[in-house]
Order: C-alpha cells, then structure tokens, then sequence
C-alpha cells in the first residue's frame, strides 16, 4: 500500500483527521438540519410538508446502498481521489437542492448529495485508520466521531434559525464555500492511499447487499409510521432478510466479496457490531424523541425546546478532553460497562422529566445524558479497530460503516416504535392524562434497548483493546 509509512512516522493527530471531520460534520449536519425546515420547504413546492419526507428517506437509502462498496472504490482509484470527488458530488448537490423548485427535482438532488456521502465518510474514516498509529488511535477516533454526536443536536435549530431569519435555500448554500475549501485541502493533506492488489468489483454481492439495505431501511421507516399497510413491513423485513441471508453467504464463498467477514471474527470488533449497534440505535432515538417530548409532549415552542436538548450538546463537547486518559485509566471493558450503565439512567432519568421539573435539573440530566453518550460512542468506535489488522481495515471499515448507517434508522424506528407502544400501554396503566407520558414511556423502550446492548460487553477481556488504550 502506497505512502503509509511516511504517514505513520507523523506526530500528534493528522490535518487528515481534522479535515475528515470537519467533512463529515458538514455531510452529518445536512442530514439533520433540514427537519425544522421541511413547513417552508413545502409551502415553496405547494405540498404538504409530510411528502417531503422523501427527501430524507432517499438520502437514507442512498448512502445505505454506496457505503457498501465504498471501501472498493477507495481500494481501485485512491482515497484522496474518491473524497475529493464525494466532496465535489456533496457541494455541487447541495448547490442544485437550493434551487430546486420542485418535489421530485429536491428528491433527486438529495440522492445525488447521498452519492457524495457515502464515498465522504468512509473513505475519509478509512484513510484516518490506515495512517494513525495505534497509540493515536483514541484521539483520532473520538476526532471523527464528533460530527455523529454534534450534528443532529444542534442541526434542528440551526436549521430553524435560518429558515427563520435568512430562507430554506440557504441551509444547502452554505455548503458551497465550505465544500471548496474542503476539496481543496483534501488534494493537499488526505494521502493517496490504494491497495496495489486489483481486485475484481463483487457484482452480486452489491446487487443482493443493495436490495438487502433499501428493504431493511424502508421497512425501518414503514413500521415507524402512522399509515401504512399493515403486510408492507414485514414483507419489506422478509425480502430484506432474504437478500441478507443471501449476501452473507455469497461474502463467505466469493473469491472476491465486497465485503470480508474476515473481522467479525476479531472479538473487540465483533463486540462493538452486535451489541454496539443496539448501543448506537438508542442514542441515535435520543435527539429524535426529545423535541418531541418538549414540543408536543409539554408544550414548548421549537425555540425553548431547542436551546434545552443543546445541553446534550454541551456534554459532548466538554467531556472530549477527558475522554482519552479515561479510557487508558479505567480501560475499554470496564469503561464500557460503567458508562454504559450511567447511559441507560440517563436514558430513564428523561421518562422522568415533567413540564414543572426545575429547568436547572433537566438541563443537568441532559448535560450529563451528553457527556455518558459522547464517552461510550468513542469508545465503541475505537475499540471496533484497535485490533483489526491493517490488509482488513477496508472491509472492516465498510462493514462498520454500513452497521453505523442500519443503527441510525434503527434508532428513529425504535423510537416510533417506542411513542405507539407508550400510546397503548398508558391507557391500561391508566396514566393517559400524564403529559408527554407516551414520549416519556419511550425512553424507557430505548433504555431497556441500551441496556441489552450491553450484555457483549461481559465478552471482552479485561485488556481488550490494550494495543490502543495504552500510552505510545
């Protein structure tokens, strides 16, 4: 493999890593941003504001489908190459979702910025891993995943401020000169890394991965919503698994898959697929149930609400500094197990919040809800690599990413899930006149998720990931 050694030879966390996340923070925050915008967006095309969903579940959809065969991309033309061009794709996209005028002109642009982000963040991811000795591993790892934290956060009312006091359009504006700068920095510092093996593309396994994803993700958004036939489900879940059974075989016997299963077999990885998948679909149901609880559930205008889930903000953020010495104090396992039993009170301290709870504790419990869940996302995410070998990081890098992208849906399901279950089970408890009770029994749903999410921990040995947690 080209130019890794010189890389690795550097001191201190790469421009690399800093670039990477600045992109991904721009590609994440995309996602999210455009959820308080959707009212003007749909007053602008003439429609109703729920067809614009589409919008959001085509972007879902796309990076579903491409993510998979990210890693042979990356392998085939060069790291530097493939995030140069996701960044161009994402910009240029951005651009033509400003000026759309239409329903179907937004959605295909949103597809298009979803081809961008599926080659942005795992060949960005990829091109970290492969160049960041193992000692490093923790801060560049913690470094990539603020983007995932921050974004959808704060990407709800920054989106309300725009649409409020600018217009719609210039959410996707404002990523033009952003994305210039980008593109032009990745030419300078992402090293052109490729494998020197060429390998064939895995046609088959794509196709099947392709159809396996796109039923899986809709399936995810069907049981989530209101009105829906009731066998479209579990018809979509049924082909899903189908082609996902079929795909995993094909990974198994192909000479040439497109993704290697070869990783699931390293424990520290293997640990953080299954159960950190449960762990990052609960976290990711957190930013989506607590405006909902505030707004709908207490009344609050989008405003108030958004200034209070900013508290969980506020604890990513401040907690990033400590996060490397508590991993290499307390360890991966033990870290993990500790934290993420504080996560899952955290997650049942929210059930508990009412309209006349002092504004002082609700901000502390999400504060403190945000500093719990930035420790253990960066601490599932390095563990996932700290013991993969370097010829497997590609594959493991893809496999990782796609789980990353299910999990997310996943998490917005599970708490759709979480509201209906809340609806039916608080008449019979008879708690129907409680405010916001169907919302607060829904994080009670996700707790209970994250906490069996974290039975895989007790798996891990009490050195696991020893090769990164211990100081270079």
């Amino acid at each position: 493999m080209s130019n890794t050694a010189s890389v690795k030879e550097n001191k201190g966390l790469s421009p690399a890593a800093l670039l990477a996340a600045g992109a991904f923070f721009m590609e994440f925050l995309d996602g999210t941003v455009i959820a308080t915008a959707l009212p003007d967006m749909a007053k602008s095309f003439g429609v109703e504001a729920v067809a614009l969903n589409i919008g959001i579940s085509a972007y879902l959809i796309t990076l579903a489908v491409l993510i998979p065969a990210s890693g042979w991309i990356a392998d085939r033309f060069g790291a530097r190459k493939v995030f140069a061009l996701a960044l161009a794709i994402f910009t240029l996209a951005s651009v033509f979702c400003g000026l759309a005028n239409s329903v179907n002109s937004f959605v295909a642009m949103r597809v298009l910025q979803g081809v961008g982000g599926a080659l942005m963040v795992p060949v960005g991811r990829l091109a970290v891993l492969r160049t960041t000795p193992k000692h490093q591993l923790i801060t560049a790892i913690a470094t990539l995943t603020w983007p995932a934290l921050v974004a959808p956060i704060i990407g709800p009312p920054l989106g309300g401020f725009i649409t409020s006091f600018a217009s719609w359009r210039w959410i996707f504006f404002i990523n033009v000169p952003l994305g210039i700068i980008a593109i032009l920095l990745a030419l300078r510092i992402i090293p052109d890394l490729r494998e020197e093996e060429r390998r064939p593309f895995d046609l088959p396994g794509f196709l099947a991965t392709a159809v396996a994803m796109v039923s899986l993700v809709y399936a995810m958004e069907a049981f989530g919503a209101e009105h829906n036939e009731r066998w479209l489900p579990f018809a979509l879940l049924a082909l899903g698994a189908l082609t996902f059974g079929f795909a995993l075989r094909h990974f198994r016997r192909a000479k040439w898959p497109m993704i290697r299963l070869d990783a699931l077999k390293v424990p520290t990885f293997r640990v953080t697929m299954y159960g950190g998948s449960l762990f990052r679909a609960s976290i990711s149901a957190v930013p989506f149930l607590l405006p909902l609880l505030f707004q709908v559930g207490f009344g609050m205008d989008p405003f108030h609400s958004g200034l209070l889930v900013l508290a969980v903000f506020v604890g990513n953020l401040t907690i990033k500094p400590a996060t490397t010495p508590l991993i290499r104090w307390l360890g991966f396992k033990k870290l993990l197990l500790i934290n993420g039993a504080l996560n899952v009170l955290a997650l049942l301290a929210c059930a508990f919040l009412t309209p006349h709870t002092p504004i002082w504790l609700t901000l502390l419990i999400l504060y403190l809800g945000g500093v719990f869940r930035s420790i253990q996302f960066t601490g599932v995410s390095t563990l996932a690599f700290a013991d993969v070998p370097s010829p497997q990081m590609s594959y493991a890098n893809t496999l990782f990413s796609t789980a990353t992208q299910l999990a997310v849906g996943l998490g917005i399901t599970l708490g759709a899930i979480g509201i209906r279950l809340g609806e039916k089970v608080s008449p019979m408890l008879g708690l129907n006149e409680i405010p916001g009770i169907h919302f607060r029994m829904a994080f009670v749903f996700i707790a209970l998720i994250c906490l069996l999410g974290m039975f895989d921990t007790f798996q891990l040995t009490r050195n696991a990931g020893s090769s990164v947690s211990k100081k270079g």
